[in-house]
């Protein structure tokens, strides 16, 4: 889903191209043909693409571009709705692409959906208190319900649902809502002592299956710099990883999002090749 809109950031349109990138990584691990013997294999991966306008879209009530983040939603849930698949990898483009994936998730798996937020930002923000107005630091408080009308999903997560995982940059507003909501948070430092941490909070949540976002800026930008708001402090890449395999080797995957990354260097590109595929293999094997 090749969704810029979402972002504020003067060359948002990167993040098309991102999304290209790591559409190509996520087909580019599929088996070959030529690898399976016997009858011919069904693929285990059918690929869409939700095609985006290349426009900036209008403001309205506090949300950027909300003309045609709606109609990408509209799109994104008439393709799930065709692919019908038990687990959908979204890649994007702005975080604002997770909003239909993941309430198709909460549809199928109902309370036993968790949510583990993998992202530098919180994404709390509302139309009110957003200081941007773009909607990708607004999307998991859509999902929890308070949001434009317009994109606000028909079932909201409950707080208990979902655990901020390597969060540390939080407005105010953002911080507020976390506190007094009481969602769950597992700090970069806890997640790099130990990856496996994440595991017994989802258990602890009630969760009988996960969905894992991952906005790539939760990474040390000294070791990933492609991003629009990099932000000190990461978790490294080997981490990522680690956590995601811990949480798949205990729970179903109802499905994951890998989204916000803005092309920039050639050795970011080589750090995804590795790293995507290997969260596929992840995926697909817990």
């Amino acid at each position: 889903m090749p969704q810029w809109q979402g972002s504020s950031v003067a060359d948002a349109r990167l993040l098309s191209l991102g999304a290209e990138r790591l559409a190509s990584l996520l087909t580019s691990a599929e088996p070959s043909p030529e690898s399976h013997t016997g009858p011919p294999a069904q693929p285990s991966v059918r690929a869409m693409r939700v095609p985006v306008p290349d426009t900036a879209g209008a403001e309205r009530d506090g949300v950027r571009a909300l003309d045609v983040l709606t109609a990408v939603a509209a799109r994104t849930r008439a393709a799930l709705a065709e692919c019908g698949a038990a687990t959908v990898v979204t890649v994007g483009g702005d975080c604002g692409v997770e909003v239909e994936p993941v309430s198709a998730a909460l549809a199928r798996h109902g309370d036993g959906l968790v949510v583990v937020w993998f992202d530098a930002h919180g994404d709390l923000n509302t139309p009110g208190s957003s200081p941007s107005h773009a909607f990708h630091g607004m999307v998991l408080r859509t999902l929890l319900g308070d949001g434009h009308p317009d994109l606000v999903p028909p079932r909201a997560l409950r707080p208990r649902q979902v655990i901020l995982a390597g969060v540390r940059a939080l407005d105010p507003a953002e911080l507020a809502y976390a506190t007094d909501a009481g969602l769950a948070r597992r700090t970069v430092p806890e997640l790099t002592a130990d990856p496996g941490v994440l595991v017994p909070a989802v258990a602890a949540a009630g969760g009988t299956a996960v969905y894992i976002h991952i906005d790539l800026d939760v990474l040390d930008p000294e070791e990933f710099g492609s991003l629009s708001y990099p932000e000190a402090g990461g978790l490294s890449v080997a981490t990522l990883r680690d956590a995601v395999r811990a949480l798949t080797a205990h729970f179903p995957l109802a499905g994951l999002g890998i989204t916000e990354y803005a092309p920039r260097r050639e050795e970011d590109q080589a750090v995804l090749a590795s790293l995507v595929p290997a969260l596929l293999a992840d995926a697909t094997t817990g």
